[in-house]
């Protein structure tokens, strides 16, 4: 069964590495990730109230790259990848994270 979680990265500007750590990521995962800009609207959530939107800016994902727990006892899994946002000022961009099933077979082609 598919799981989506979304993140909001603040000041995001030219090409910046995350590695996020959540179960249940592993190295077999097939993992898929979006994002968009986002435009808060001072809600009751705060920073947290708003949406994405389609704003002037290129702001996309690349290298998406799951991976195996990689610390001691307790630690679980996750995924590294850039995220990239073309503008000349730093802007607050939500990512979208869906960890579906394991991939089933891998060969090369």
């Amino acid at each position: 069964m598919a799981t989506s979680v979304r993140l909001l990265y603040r000041g995001i500007q030219g090409r910046v590495r995350q590695n996020v750590n959540m179960s249940p990521i592993t190295e077999k995962s097939a993992v898929l990730i979006s994002a968009a800009e986002w435009r808060a609207d001072g809600g009751i959530f705060g920073a947290l109230s708003g949406r994405p939107f389609l704003g002037e800016a290129n702001v996309y994902v690349t290298n998406i790259g799951p991976h195996d727990p990689e610390g001691g006892p307790g630690s679980v899994g996750g995924v590294e990848f850039h995220l990239h946002a073309d503008s000349p000022s730093p802007l607050d961009v939500i990512v979208t994270m869906t960890v579906l099933d394991d991939v089933a077979s891998f060969s090369a082609a």
